[in-house]
């Protein structure tokens, strides 16, 4: 005769813990307002007015949805956004394909591997301003280190920050630089979560390390790839202080990024009604790329 199992007892909450717990929320929830609803709801009520700082008792003239129209005539908006789109493709793009390699390679609980680990920390702990005057004074033409190295390899000196591919090249590399030991750190956490058995079961069987890799360990690691992907493309959209110390969006507007423009509208031209504006779209858009990332995640964790 067979047992059948009796449920799991649900286990309700009752009403003095529902209080407790969200009572622990609303200080949390009262800090996100102030520092983030607040302003952003401010910087939606702003974008429909004309507002020059710069002008004595400055008073908000209602334009509707004139600063949004703004936007499809401004050459130096279009020039900023293409910028931005491919400091982040390519940054991410390098982080992660190193990032793995490197966390493939340091995935061991031996010595060598923790004194690397340890070291490769360096870069990302180190603040971006300080990270960016390090690197503005390496590469400057003159008198940085970079190119008084290429002298001795009989290379003519590089104009590193003064012409636009260089420039760009330079604010990309140094971005890569700095957060690839962050996306090691993450690939080496799913790395070590993967299950070991399917991975000794594959070379028993007389599989290569590549073929491990492309049908066994990438498709395990895609739910991490996709989110580690997903951080980094949003954070390398926000890139201001790096970009702002080493070039400052120059030459011209070969390095201008979108937070660098924003800035540059309501802090050097003193239009806060079309940065505003222009924050709301960046706002929007990365809601929208973040809730595709995240999608993207939930389907490829249902697949495996």
């Amino acid at each position: 005769m067979k047992r059948t199992k009796s449920a799991a007892p649900v286990i309700r909450k009752s009403r003095g813990d529902k209080f407790a717990s969200w009572m622990f929320l609303v200080p949390t929830m009262i800090f996100l307002g102030i520092t983030a609803l607040l302003p952003l709801l401010y910087s939606l009520y702003l974008s429909f007015f004309r507002l020059k700082l710069n002008l004595p008792n400055a008073v908000p003239e209602f334009i509707g949805f004139g600063n949004y129209i703004k936007m499809f005539s401004d050459p130096t908006l279009l020039t900023s956004t293409g910028n931005t789109l491919l400091f982040a493709v390519v940054s991410v793009a390098l982080e992660v394909v190193i990032g793995l390699f490197l966390a493939m390679a340091l995935c061991s609980d031996k010595m060598w591997a923790r004194i690397c680990t340890s070291i490769f920390l360096i870069p990302m702990i180190m603040a971006p301003v300080a990270v960016g005057t390090l690197w503005r004074m390496m590469l400057d033409s003159s008198t940085g280190i970079i190119n008084y190295f290429l002298s001795f390899l009989g290379i003519p000196s590089i104009t590193w920050l003064s012409t636009p591919n260089t420039a760009m090249l330079s604010v990309i590399l140094v971005n890569v630089w700095q957060l690839v030991p962050w996306v090691t750190i993450i690939c080496a956490a799913g790395l070590k979560a993967l299950p070991s058995d399917c991975l000794e079961a594959a070379s028993v069987d007389g599989a290569t390390n590549g073929q491990i890799f492309r049908k066994i360990v990438l498709p395990m690691m895609s739910p991490v790839l996709t989110v580690v992907v997903m951080l980094r493309f949003v954070d390398a959209f926000k890139v201001f202080d790096t970009v702002y110390v080493m070039t400052n969006g120059g030459p011209g507007s070969a390095t201008e990024m979108l937070p660098n423009y924003i800035y540059k509208q309501g802090l050097k031209f003193f239009d806060a009604g079309y940065s505003a504006s222009l924050a709301i779209i960046f706002v929007v858009v990365m809601t929208v790329v973040t809730m595709g990332f995240l999608r993207l995640r939930d389907r490829m964790e249902e697949n495996l």
